[in-house]
């Protein structure tokens, strides 16, 4: 008699089997994600080759050659309404580390005390740990805590450049060498080639470092990688400076040092890029790639502006128009359509609850946070809204700085001038270069905006005069 299993026994052992790897699968599918934040510095929402905006043929350099960044857009999704916190370095980096609009720490009228404060919020290596302990966090490069000096480790990463400023990557008066600061000589400053230009190389290098021993370890992380380009002093590589003095100069674009160091950079992304394609994590890692503001309105070298260097946009760094505040801005990973591009407006602040979500931490948000989960949007076509606790996004500065303020609801900003009381509307739907004043026309719009910004300065308890420390 034949055993009463015989003939039969194979289909179980395969279907034992193949239920193992479906299980092996689903772990690996299940892996937590990896975060990377590449930061530039000073980069205009027109300072690539890819359009910010594929509908806006303006919205791209016409000088400038970027093909790595071009080929992080086509990866993921670019935001063409995507904003720094702020027009200026130090507040956007500290909103990006907490989610909260710098009315609600650099700009507060308690200076003396919001330093304290600013250093107990959370931030996103520390929710990122309560979501799992395992997550190895790290910032490499431009920190620029200025008014403060709170180390990297302080805010709650476990390796870090420590306190890094513009100076660290060759500011305007020195250049740092093997940890010295180092003067330049009258006349031998910049524009100058280097071998490593504001540090692309070496930062990109210890990054790439960081992530291979996360991969090797099998622990999830988180990375910023801050970029000292193309924040002022202008350094570059000698072969891209030859390339860009041959090429057909652009009407807003036209230094060839300038644009040598963007590219320098651009190649920089590239080599990050490859790491993680080498490693074989793309599949979970999530890439966010942004500038801390727009891009200046002029540099000190090269003949005068004929088209602003920020066409279309109206402004750049320091101002409350769309060329201090729009940026370029993508997100590419697991889930989100490649080539793809939406409309919704987005903003640094928005990292750290998408971080939070995505690497499941499933606890209550601070209720204090300014910026929204970007999960839904990323993860559709687009069209999803980001829900935040208030319906506006709100920009604002005043201490060290000129008062100014913006608030964006919906297609309409409404612009502030503190100290002369000017108001300024606009349709940026049909006007992105904000030469169309709107306010005469629509004045209960403008009031209710105003009060709106009134009020959440109010609870803020942010400053609005120009004060000094």
């Amino acid at each position: 008699m034949k055993p009463i299993f015989s003939g039969t026994i194979p289909i179980y052992v395969c279907l034992i089997i193949s239920l193992m790897d479906l299980s092996v699968g689903n772990a690996q599918n299940q892996k937590k994600p990896n975060f990377i934040v590449i930061l530039t510095d000073d980069q205009s929402w027109v300072g690539t080759s890819f359009l910010a905006d594929p509908d806006d043929p303006r919205s791209k350099s016409d000088y400038y050659k970027t093909p790595q960044m071009e080929r992080l857009a086509k990866s993921g999704m670019r935001m063409t309404n995507g904003y720094a916190p702020a027009p200026f370095c130090s507040p956007t980096r500290k909103s990006i580390l907490t989610g909260l609009t710098p009315a609600k720490h650099e700009y507060q009228k308690d200076r003396k005390n919001w330093v304290n404060t600013f250093r107990k919020q959370m931030t996103i290596p520390r929710i990122l740990k309560k979501a799992d302990p395992e997550y190895v966090t790290a910032h490499f490069g431009k920190w620029d805590a200025r008014y403060d000096d709170f180390t990297p480790e302080e805010m709650g990463y476990d390796f870090s450049d420590g306190l890094t400023g513009n100076n660290t990557g060759g500011g305007k008066s020195s250049w740092s060498m093997n940890g010295q600061q180092i003067p330049f000589e009258m006349g031998d400053a910049w524009p100058k080639a280097y071998d490593d230009p504001k540090l692309i190389f070496s930062l990109t290098q210890r990054s790439n470092d960081f992530i291979e021993e996360q991969t090797k370890n099998n622990k999830p992380f988180f990375i910023q990688i801050s970029h000292y380009a193309v924040h002022l002093a202008i350094t570059y590589s000698q072969k891209n400076f030859n390339k860009y003095s041959k090429q057909i100069k652009g009407q807003k674009h036209f230094v060839p040092e300038f644009a040598a160091m963007t590219e320098d950079m651009d190649e920089g992304i590239g080599m990050l890029l490859d790491k993680v394609a080498s490693l074989g994590i793309a599949d979970h890692t999530y890439i966010f790639f942004l500038s801390d503001n727009g891009g200046r309105t002029s540099i000190p070298i090269g003949p005068e502006q004929q088209v602003a260097r920020n066409f279309p946009l109206r402004g750049g760094k320091g101002s409350m128009y769309e060329g201090g505040l729009r940026v370029p801005f993508i997100v590419s990973g697991p889930g989100v359509p490649q080539n793809s591009h939406t409309d919704v407006p987005v903003t640094g602040l928005d990292i750290l609850p998408t971080v939070a979500r995505l690497a499941g931490f499933q606890g209550t948000l601070p209720q204090m946070l300014d910026g929204g989960n970007m999960e839904q949007l990323i993860h559709s076509k687009g069209t999803e809204k980001v829900a935040r606790n208030s319906p506006y996004l709100i920009f604002h500065q005043a201490a060290n700085r000129k008062p100014t303020s913006a608030i964006r609801w919906g297609n309409y900003k409404l612009v502030k001038d503190w100290k002369i009381n000017k108001l300024e509307l606009f349709d940026l739907s049909k006007d992105v270069e904000e030469k169309n004043d709107l306010s005469k026309k629509m004045p209960e719009l403008v009031k209710k905006l105003n009060n709106a910004l009134t009020q959440f300065l109010f609870e803020a308890n942010a400053e609005i005069k120009q004060t000094e420390t």
